[in-house]
């Protein structure tokens, strides 16, 4: 896990190709300190690591990002105003890949929405 200490999984919830997973993000993490002081952003590649991790931590393999489209940043997520992110993934393993088409929510709406492919590596 690169993002080290930075979230907890809470829950998550698995049927069929859909898995909704509700994280506890750390406020305090490094990664905060830069970006930005007195008003902390996650970071759009953070927001796209996490959907990478999940999918490991599903399917119990390691992953290589192949390709990303349709990347859509809609919304800031600021940890001190909420803690939770919610990560709806819809994953289709074939063959070598992983398609996994989401969306990054909290309790306001949308933050991130993905389209992306990987391989196991």
């Amino acid at each position: 896990m690169i993002l080290e200490d930075f979230y907890e999984v809470s829950n998550t919830t698995l049927a069929g190709d859909d898995a909704v997973t509700s994280l506890k993000v750390n406020k305090d993490h490094e990664i905060y300190k830069g970006h930005f002081p007195g008003r902390p952003v996650t970071p759009g590649v953070i927001l796209m690591q996490l959907f990478k991790e999940e999918a490991e931590r599903i399917f119990g393999i390691r992953l290589q990002l192949v390709r990303a489209d349709n990347v859509k940043f809609t919304a800031v997520f600021d940890p001190t105003q909420e803690d939770e992110l919610i990560l709806e993934s819809n994953l289709t393993e074939t063959g070598e890949f992983i398609k996994l088409k989401g969306i990054a929510k909290n309790s306001t709406g949308i933050v991130l929405k993905i389209n992306s492919l990987y391989k196991a590596c």
